[in-house]
């Protein structure tokens, strides 16, 4: 894994009151086909020749939410995570790769912990993932989460 810059989105249609965005995924300057409703590429990590993390954001002050989305470049986003919440607050930053994983800070004292599997995997829904996290229901998961220490409840405990 590799940390990339040349990654950008363009917008093909401005979020409004009850809609989101939708921006086309450039890579190097070019259209993708890939379309996501999020219109901040906060970090872009090469997995493989094909198979990249973006790190996307919505802009939206004082309760900005973290998009993680595994995306190939023949077949499209392959899964999409979600973190943060309602409410909370976080800045994407403190990003280092490690062999086979991305570790940043976003929210609090926590360290985050990204990992993609070796082949798709199943989880039962609202099972496993760190508190924070949100993710669709879906057959096959590629994204493995991990987060050190747990993040803070509300009333601070872990």
């Amino acid at each position: 894994m590799k940390q990339v810059d040349n990654f950008s989105l363009e917008v093909v249609r401005e979020s409004q009151d009850t809609q989101m965005g939708e921006y086309n995924v450039l890579f190097d300057g070019n259209i993708t086909g890939i379309n996501v409703p999020y219109c901040v590429v906060e970090a872009a990590v090469k997995v493989d020749e094909d198979l990249f993390l973006l790190f996307l954001t919505d802009d939206v002050p004082f309760e900005e939410m973290l998009h993680i989305a595994l995306i190939h470049m023949k077949q499209g986003i392959l899964e999409m995570i979600d973190l943060g919440g309602a409410y909370t607050t976080g800045s994407f930053k403190h990003l280092e790769i490690e062999n086979d994983r991305v570790n940043f800070h976003f929210i609090g004292d926590t360290t985050w912990t990204v990992r993609i599997a070796e082949k798709p995997f199943f989880r039962m829904p609202f099972t496993g993932d760190p508190r924070g996290i949100s993710r669709p229901m879906a057959m096959k998961h590629y994204i493995l989460i991990s987060a050190d220490p747990p993040p803070a409840r509300a009333d601070g405990s872990r």
